[in-house]
């Protein structure tokens, strides 16, 4: 019963943590050439030109039922800080040839959402095939400067763009207060069976008389 209230006041908590993070995104500020690090969610501007030549791609996306990669895409701006950028969708199909794809060139001027790097998913085997990687690891370029902040640009409009795949991977809170409510609902029902066992316990009694037979002499 106990354990039951924990962990629906955990998932009850964890629904108030989720709503607080969708309004942050939805209240996210838009930035034009940030020189400090930006807040996850923040619409940034950026002007500069691609390093095509440093493009990699994260594998195995998935978007409307078909299979491709994302390329992502060193950015230096206009004061030499070096961005990364997630440019889209590229359908690939199921080949293991290392995709191309076209880069404008020249100063463009971009737009789009940023994600702070946080907590990687766990990989099986290296993360870098190729020019694949299974994850974004800012590590895997290697670059005459470091990129100017940990995270990357989820481009939304500008030159280079492709067909927009990525969205914040949230588990709504509704889904968080109806784990809760379950959580508690298994904890009322531990109560029910504890008071009914113990009633039931109470008018048992203690001892049980057997009728003693006599035995003949």
């Amino acid at each position: 019963m106990v354990l039951g209230l924990a962990l629906g006041l955990w998932q009850w908590e964890r629904a108030a943590d989720k709503r607080d993070y969708l309004a942050r995104l939805a209240a996210a500020p838009r930035i034009e050439a940030p020189s400090a690090a930006p807040p996850t969610g923040a619409q940034l501007v950026l002007q500069g030109e691609y390093l095509a030549e440093q493009t990699l791609f994260l594998d195995n996306r998935i978007h409307g039922g078909r299979l491709g990669v994302a390329p992502l895409t060193p950015f230096r701006d206009v004061n030499g800080r070096i961005w990364l950028v997630q440019r889209g969708f590229l359908a690939t199909g199921p080949t293991r040839n290392d995709p191309r794809v076209e880069t404008p060139g020249g100063v463009v001027t971009l737009e789009g959402r940023w994600q702070t790097a946080g907590e990687a998913a766990p990989l099986f085997g290296p993360n870098r095939e190729g020019s694949r990687l299974q994850r974004i690891d800012l590590a895997a370029w290697e670059l005459e400067s470091a990129f100017a902040h940990p995270g990357w640009l989820h481009l939304e409009q500008g030159p280079g763009h492709l067909e927009s795949w990525w969205q914040p991977s949230v588990v709504p809170p509704e889904r968080h207060l109806g784990y809760a409510f379950q959580w508690w609902g298994l904890a009322l029902a531990a109560l029910v069976i504890m008071l009914v066992g113990a009633r039931r316990q109470a008018r048992r009694p203690d001892t049980v008389s057997i009728p003693r037979k006599e035995i003949p002499r």
